[in-house]
């Protein structure tokens, strides 16, 4: 029923119609619950936003990275210290279970780091609830170190084996119920919808199991849209952060701490390692442009907790390109990122102009899409890239006040 894409880590297309028409028949009263769940709490929602979700999470450690098992390089770890990231996040797939060792040996060679396992689904555990727990109290017992988890992936996309919010609900539950009885030092993070689909996470949030996100996650992707700054549906990736943390503090389910646990662009010039097409891929440049926008909005909402980069080492979309071992132009835009900013928390922003302001406590980030080619940026400032870009374009000014 389901193939693997390795070029670009993720589950192939369904493409048996017939198959996906089952599918669709099976989940139809799922998603009437889930159209009836909106339908009644959008008003409020909306009405929640409109009056203001003020935010104080502190950004201190908002800087984190997906890193693989299965594009690791010789220098994955060199990466790793010389970027001075904490939090790391790793994928397991259950279905990997009886491989279980070898990623315990990459992840003990992560001690130094504070990584978060994400436990990837797939059919057989979402059909079989005592599979899921037997195979997860084994998971639980061997990662001894690791007290976070990620319950599940990219719940929205029937590719990745979830059929319904439902199916997720239940598979969540399980593995709560066993932390509860056995692993209470654990904390346990879901609900791991994909893109600008709020509807899921709305049903996630309002429903009848007992369940509850010690930490929310969202694959808060904007890539089809270009720019960060850019628009969907009236929402640019400020307003949907905002819209998140809204609806959040309307359900008794989860904290309020946000963790947006992929998020990337895919590189143009990379098939078949980009995940999408080259319509929606962008040049290395603007790859690093929108990386540092993304987190510079992301701290100014003082909404997310964390952003983990995916990730490290993906020729198609990551900082750096696993197949030759050399790193993108944005492996180091990241590292001047953590240099400057980790730690800090932002004090005020404007962000209605070309050029936009993010201003620390002892710095001001003054960024824009096209670069700096104008001539406002007074004499003094810090070019963090002259030294690294071999073709001598600055991309980002920072101002040390």
């Amino acid at each position: 029923m389901f193939s693997w894409d390795h070029y670009s880590d993720q589950p192939s297309i369904i493409k048996d119609k017939k198959l996906k028409r089952k599918i669709y028949l099976k989940t139809l009263p799922s998603f009437l619950k889930l159209i009836l769940t909106n339908l009644l709490l959008s008003p409020f929602i909306l009405f929640r936003y409109l009056l203001g979700c003020k935010c104080h999470q502190n950004q201190s450690e908002i800087f984190a990275l997906g890193v693989s098992l299965e594009n690791q390089t010789p220098d994955t770890f060199k990466r790793l210290k010389e970027l001075k990231v904490k939090h790391l996040l790793v994928r397991f797939p259950l279905s990997k279970i009886k491989e279980i060792q070898r990623y315990k040996e990459f992840i003990d060679n992560l001690s130094d780091f504070d990584v978060m396992i994400n436990l990837i689904q797939d059919r057989s555990h979402i059909e079989d609830l005592e599979l899921l727990k037997k195979d997860v109290r084994v998971v639980f017992k061997t990662f001894k170190a690791v007290k976070e988890y990620q319950v599940g992936t990219t719940i929205n996309r029937k590719k990745w084996a979830f059929f319904s919010v439902e199916e997720y609900l239940s598979f969540y539950k399980t593995i709560e119920d066993l932390r509860d009885s056995e692993f209470k030092d654990i904390s346990l993070v879901g609900s791991s919808v994909i893109d600008f689909e709020y509807h899921y996470s709305i049903r996630s949030l309002f429903n009848f199991y007992k369940i509850y996100y010690d930490r929310f996650s969202a694959l808060l992707y904007v890539d089809r849209r270009g720019s960060p700054f850019n628009t969907q549906l009236g929402f640019d990736l400020f307003k949907k952060i905002k819209l998140l943390f809204c609806i959040l503090t309307l359900s008794k389910k989860s904290s309020n701490d946000i963790y947006i646990t992929e998020t990337n662009w895919p590189i143009s010039g990379t098939a078949p390692y980009a995940p999408t097409s080259e319509k929606e891929c962008v040049s290395l440049q603007e790859y690093s442009y929108y990386m540092v926008a993304y987190y510079l909005i992301s701290m100014a909402t003082k909404c997310v907790k964390r952003v983990y980069w995916h990730q490290l080492e993906a020729k198609g979309y990551g900082l750096v390109d696993q197949i030759s071992n050399k790193e993108y132009p944005s492996f180091f835009a990241y590292k001047v990122m953590v240099d400057f900013l980790a730690g800090k928390n932002m004090l005020k922003y404007s962000i209605d102009k070309d050029i936009k302001e993010f201003e620390f406590e002892d710095i001001t980030v003054y960024y824009s899409d096209g670069g700096f080619e104008k001539s406002f940026i007074k004499e003094g400032d810090l070019d963090i890239f002259a030294n690294e870009y071999k073709e001598g374009k600055v991309l980002y000014r920072w101002k040390i006040c």
